[in-house]
């Protein structure tokens, strides 16, 4: 679980990278060079993280349709961050809202 936790992130990241900086570099600043750095490495993040919320889904015990909406969030820039917050957590321990209370 704490592969995919570090992998959400980093996957998310990649993608606001390539989104917010690699793109307007290329398209903008005539610098098709960086997607091609940023590009490959967010797809290998990509792959790790569809990987890896596959085979972890049954220790954080996710039903089908948690599964496929975590899945989903790999394509929203944004949404793997919300999913390494609030659905990473093994079966039995609570989000962490109701940790601190």
């Amino acid at each position: 679980m704490r592969a995919l936790r570090v992998v959400s992130i980093a996957e998310a990241i990649s993608f606001l990278v390539l989104l917010l900086i690699a793109m307007p570099l290329k398209y903008m600043g005539d610098m098709p060079q960086a997607v091609s750095v940023v590009g490959p490495i967010h797809g290998v993040l990509f792959m790790a993280y569809i990987g890896l919320a596959v085979v972890a889904r049954e220790q954080l015990g996710w039903d089908f349709r948690r599964t496929v909406l975590a899945l989903a969030a790999a394509v929203l820039p944004v949404a793997p961050f919300l999913v390494e917050r609030y659905w990473i957590r093994p079966v039995g321990e609570g989000a962490p809202a109701e940790e601190a209370a």
